[in-house]
């Protein structure tokens, strides 16, 4: 008996700066996955559109009350799964997820729920905190707080780093050296968000640690140490190559099993499924975590894949995983 192909859609794009990189990590999953198995298609959401690629690039509008597609001679498609490969909002924040659940559409990665609470930093941390996982000290500034610079600094120290609350790709960073500094800072992060953060400096070797489910288990793909050429892992140096990415990282033993079981905690304790890569500071043999990325770079050239070309898991099989796990979840 021939199994019908389950019909796949490859949904890219997204609302934010990151959806360049997001085209090319859906153009990586596009070609990796089985063609024996499913039909796969691309899909793209825009800001301004939501468009179905068909033969030669011609777009078809996709109908947001079902995610179907009306193709030439009114031919109607519907996808068995959606495989969710945006970063940033709305595919990474839990928007996307909360609407296909909402009309009953299947797709793969992490909840809603996971979405939206590992797009904030803050809740990320302070839910971690409870299950034993260190990160650095902060503070939390909304938009239009005053701005107590002396009480910020007395209590952090410097230097310290300012970030958007919720952004994705490193987008509003800076690092602050001098007291004088720490406005302007605060300026720039609130472009891109109106909640900040401002973190104590963690002086040590930051690593990049994948993890994923696969095959009913979680695993880590790899730990990856960041060498930036800039004063930190920023823009420039996740996305322009003005970085070096070590993997395996240049740890012993013991630190190794102590970040792959603060990494697994993590990922177990929040209840992700799908891809994720967390990002932490070693300092004195201890992970303090910085953030968890629940739709991560998935690139040729991004870290995920990297980890799962050592760790010895072709992109066919990382991606036929996340397929089957979604149709599995949904079966049952």
């Amino acid at each position: 008996m021939v199994m019908s192909k389950k019909t796949v859609a490859v949904v890219m794009g997204g609302y934010s700066d990151e959806y360049v990189v997001s085209l090319k990590s859906g153009q990586l999953i596009y070609d990796s996955l089985d063609r024996d198995l499913y039909d796969v298609h691309k899909v793209v959401i825009l800001r301004d559109e939501w468009y179905f690629l068909g033969e030669n690039d011609k777009k078809y509008a996709i109908n947001k009350g079902d995610f179907s597609v009306t193709l030439d001679n009114n031919e109607q498609l519907k996808f068995d799964v959606c495989f969710n490969i945006i970063h940033g909002t709305p595919g990474e924040n839990g928007i996307l997820q909360a609407y296909w659940d909402a009309i009953g559409q299947t797709y793969t990665g992490c909840d809603f729920y996971q979405s939206a609470l590992t797009f904030n930093k803050k809740d990320t941390l302070a839910v971690l905190s409870k299950y034993g996982i260190p990160s650095a000290k902060s503070v939390y500034l909304r938009k239009g707080e005053d701005i107590n610079v002396d009480k910020i600094i007395d209590e952090l120290g410097l230097p310290v780093f300012v970030k958007p609350n919720q952004s994705g790709s490193s987008l509003g960073i800076s690092k602050v050296k001098e007291k004088s500094e720490l406005i302007a800072a605060t300026e720039i992060a609130f472009k891109e968000d109106d909640e900040i953060l401002i973190e104590s400096f963690l002086d040590g070797m930051e690593v990049s640690v994948g993890v994923i489910d696969f095959k009913g288990e979680t695993i880590v793909l790899g730990i990856t140490e960041i060498v930036p050429q800039n004063e930190f892992f920023d823009y420039e140096a996740k996305y322009e190559g003005a970085s070096e990415e070590i993997t395996p990282a240049r740890i012993d033993a013991e630190t190794t099993k102590r970040v792959e079981e603060i990494s697994k905690r993590a990922y177990d304790s929040l209840g992700m499924s799908g891809f994720s890569r967390s990002e932490f500071i070693l300092m004195d043999g201890i992970p303090y975590m910085l953030e968890m990325n629940t739709n991560p770079g998935f690139s040729p050239a991004s870290i995920l894949p990297q980890q799962a070309k050592i760790y010895g898991i072709s992109i066919k099989d990382l991606c036929g995983n996340e397929v089957e796990k979604a149709l599995n979840k949904f079966r049952n």
